[in-house]
């Protein structure tokens, strides 16, 4: 099973450091730098706000059915043609409860058109991400990975040539932007449906209410705990635009999200073990077959180097803004950057961690500890972002993603590593 992982896990990374960090630092820093952090700043907050609701377009399905289908492969044709289904019926809950929360909010009639654009965007997100599920908990890693960086591959050839073709400062509309991506994600979307169905061998769709209520009931622990962690990792962008004056917090949120990007970068590795991580867990663990060494195999291959990554970054935060950006926030974006990277190590064992509990059922200790992180989040926000801004923000963040991980960490010692070792 090591094997397994290492050999896959060599593969998507192989893939995606070429892709995504250089859609991340090379086509989003541009366009940031081609719209101004201000404007930037507000597609940023209203991003953010759209994924704080997230849980409506998914609740918990994704997760579930990883550990679900790699656990019990035949499942697959009986689940994919009804979940499909309920998944159209989530996404239209989500689009209302979305429209309706950014009115409550306040925002202004441009805002409201990027969120429903952004909207759309976020259902074929979650979808694809549920399609890969699939894929996933079949082992079939080689094909997700192709597949996870395939909507990025195609946003970085469109958005490089409007990029290309409008270098005069302010000719490069933010809505092309948005818009490249939901290109990209409907391309996405239809290839990966075609090759998970073609996969669980299904010709139509089911409607089946008592299916729907079974597998929301199921998910229903993995869509808490998703809301939970959701909040305390993307409220800050949202926070800084609605707590600080109008033109101030659009502009805080643009320099919160110029720190955030590399952060961004690395976590999308990270994120790659989790992927691989849940599956391979899941059917360790039905086997019941130790996962200590699993375990000890994944901290190296990540949180060592995450260590190495986040002190780097302390020490020359300053020359990586200056290299990345143009403007006159490079100073404040520095000290907001130099605080989020210290968060890719707890980041990094949340992801190995975190992942061995959801793939073991203990749903209740991580929604206990993730409502716990964010009321930590939450009320640190609320108590320094009106004194420090961006850098408030950060801080809140580190000291969430520090007392998490920790948690993590012991409750993973008790039921599950423990015994092995």
């Amino acid at each position: 099973m090591q094997k397994k992982f290492v050999t896959n896990l060599a593969l998507v990374l192989v893939l995606n450091l070429l892709i995504k960090p250089f859609w991340i630092l090379g086509i989003d820093r541009m366009v940031q730098n081609a719209v101004g952090t201000e404007q930037y700043g507000f597609y940023y907050a209203i991003f953010n706000f759209s994924f704080l609701l997230n849980i409506l377009l998914d609740f918990g399905i994704t997760n579930f059915n990883n550990k679900n289908i790699s656990q019990n492969n035949h499942l697959l044709s009986k689940h994919l043609s009804s979940i499909i289904v309920l998944r159209f019926l989530l996404a239209g809950l989500f689009a209302i409860v979305t429209i309706i929360g950014g009115l409550i909010i306040g925002y202004t009639p441009d805002m409201m058109k990027l969120l429903v654009t952004v909207i759309f965007n976020q259902v074929l997100i979650s979808f694809i991400l549920y399609l890969r599920s699939n894929l996933a908990g079949l082992h079939l890693f080689k094909t997700d990975s192709i597949i996870s960086v395939l909507d990025r591959l195609i946003m970085i050839i469109i958005c490089g040539v409007l990029l290309m073709t409008h270098k005069e400062k302010g000719s490069f509309d933010l809505r092309w932007f948005i818009y490249a991506q939901t290109f990209a994600y409907v391309v996405t979307t239809i290839i990966t449906l075609f090759v998970v169905m073609k996969k669980a061998k299904i010709r139509r769709l089911h409607w089946r209410w008592p299916f729907f209520l079974m597998i929301l009931k199921k998910s229903y622990p993995y869509a808490v705990l998703v809301l939970l962690m959701t909040f305390y990792n993307r409220i800050d962008g949202v926070m800084l635009e609605r707590m600080l004056p109008f033109r101030v917090g659009a502009n805080e949120a643009g320099i919160y999200a110029s720190a955030y990007r590399l952060l961004d970068s690395a976590n999308m590795i990270a994120f790659l073990f989790s992927g691989l991580l849940l599956p391979i867990f899941a059917r360790m663990i039905k086997l019941k077959q130790s996962v200590e060494e699993m375990v000890r195999l994944s901290f190296s291959l990540l949180v060592i180097p995450a260590m190495v990554v986040a002190v780097c970054c302390f020490f020359f935060s300053y020359d990586l803004m200056n290299l990345l950006y143009s403007g006159d926030h490079i100073e404040e974006s520095s000290n907001v950057f130099k605080i989020l990277m210290c968060c890719f190590v707890p980041i990094s064992t949340s992801y190995i961690f975190g992942t061995l509990l959801t793939a073991n059922g203990n749903m209740r200790q991580m929604n206990f500890m993730a409502s716990t992180g964010m009321v930590i989040n939450v009320v640190m926000n609320l108590i320094l972002i009106p004194r420090f801004s961006a850098v408030g923000a950060a801080i809140s963040s580190i000291c969430t993603q520090l007392f998490t991980a920790g948690a993590q960490i012991i409750m993973s010692k008790r039921p599950l590593l423990s015994k092995q070792m």
